[in-house]
């Protein structure tokens, strides 16, 4: 018989080398059919796997997409609670051919610009510790010429720019960690710079078009901009998000074709990037225990290697090496507030192979 546990130790050593896991990953097709695999057949206990969908559901959730090594296990959609369709960042923007909603991911979205910059270092377009002055120019903060001219792309990615929350200056970069949405929002801006493209032109020829993510888009945010500090939204699918988190599970390969070869990167986006806040990577959670709400004695209840593309309502995209799983759940704020996360993983790894 075989010891799951003997394979898991082997893909968390690859998982944390930077290197794909071993062994065959199905990747969909741009146009029809998903191949599926049962809870069954995948080693995952049924019953208790619908209890973590039943969980999630009660939790205002929108939908839920589980892969295992690139084959959908689970997938499971909800209408949206009452108070989603018009309050800040809950509404819809469309939906996908099936009638599944395409929503704002709110802060996800960084994760995605993250593999963003990389791609566009791979082509030569930037170096992440160049200043980002060099592709926006003077004033694109409220901080002086020679304090902008001191902070890098690597700070935006990383958080530690050194801005407040209004753009001007606070303290030397890299000296201070900072979730500062703002400041984050000139990423795209210098990747766009950087490639002479439209946000929405490169993303869809670098990333969603060679992975078949059709119906992800930016798209401004109108009205709800300032409310918002990025006038951008990234509008996916739960579905569409798993592949993006099928691309990372694979280390930038789709199929036979790659989309980022720079493992150095990828690695260095899905650990700590500095010591300020070491869970924390470029634009991406890395620690399990960032979910934790300080109040709770409960232990962690999820993967140790996991890492995540988190935004706001619990908009997620999880990905777990070690078990060849991807998560994506969309929808509204869930009634368990911080503690969401940490009772949907313990009910899924009830639920896991032993």
């Amino acid at each position: 018989m075989v010891n799951l546990d003997v394979i898991r130790a082997f893909v968390v050593v690859f998982a944390f080398a930077g290197i794909a896991p071993a062994g065959d990953l199905y990747f969909p097709p741009k146009q029809g059919q998903w191949e599926t695999i049962s809870p069954a057949d995948a080693g995952w206990d049924e019953a208790k796997l619908r209890k973590a969908l039943d969980y999630a559901g009660s939790q205002r959730s929108s939908g839920v997409v589980i892969l295992v090594d690139g084959k959908i296990m689970s997938e499971q959609y909800w209408e949206p609670s009452a108070r989603a369709t018009e309050k800040f960042l809950q509404r819809r923007t469309g939906r996908d051919r099936a009638g599944h909603g395409i929503e704002d991911v709110a802060s996800a979205q960084k994760s995605v610009s993250s593999v963003l910059v990389g791609i566009a270092q791979e082509k030569g377009l930037l170096k992440i510790d160049d200043p980002v002055s060099k592709y926006l120019g003077d004033g694109w903060s409220l901080a002086t010429k020679e304090q902008e001219q001191a902070i890098t792309i690597r700070h935006l990615i990383t958080m530690t720019s050194g801005l407040n929350v209004r753009g001007g200056f606070d303290t030397e970069p890299g000296t201070k960690w900072l979730y500062n949405t703002a400041a984050y929002a000139k990423t795209m801006d210098v990747v766009a710079a950087a490639a002479k493209m439209d946000r929405n032109e490169l993303t869809k020829e670098w990333l969603t078009e060679p992975i078949g993510m059709n119906h992800s888009t930016w798209s401004s945010r109108g009205a709800l901009a300032e409310r918002a500090v990025n006038a951008y939204g990234f509008s996916t699918t739960a579905r569409d998000l798993a592949r993006f988190g099928l691309l990372m599970l694979s280390a930038g390969r789709w199929g036979d074709d790659v989309i980022i070869s720079d493992d150095q990167y990828l690695k260095a986006s899905t650990k700590s990037s500095q010591k300020l806040n070491p869970h924390y990577g470029y634009l991406w959670w890395v620690s399990r225990d960032s979910y934790q709400p300080r109040s709770t004695p409960e232990p962690a209840s999820a993967p140790v290697d996991m890492f995540t593309a988190k935004g706001a309502l619990n908009r997620r995209c999880y990905v777990v090496p070690s078990l060849g799983l991807v998560v994506t759940r969309l929808g509204d704020q869930p009634e368990a507030g911080k503690a969401f996360d940490n009772r949907f993983w313990k009910l899924l790894m009830e639920a896991a192979p032993k």
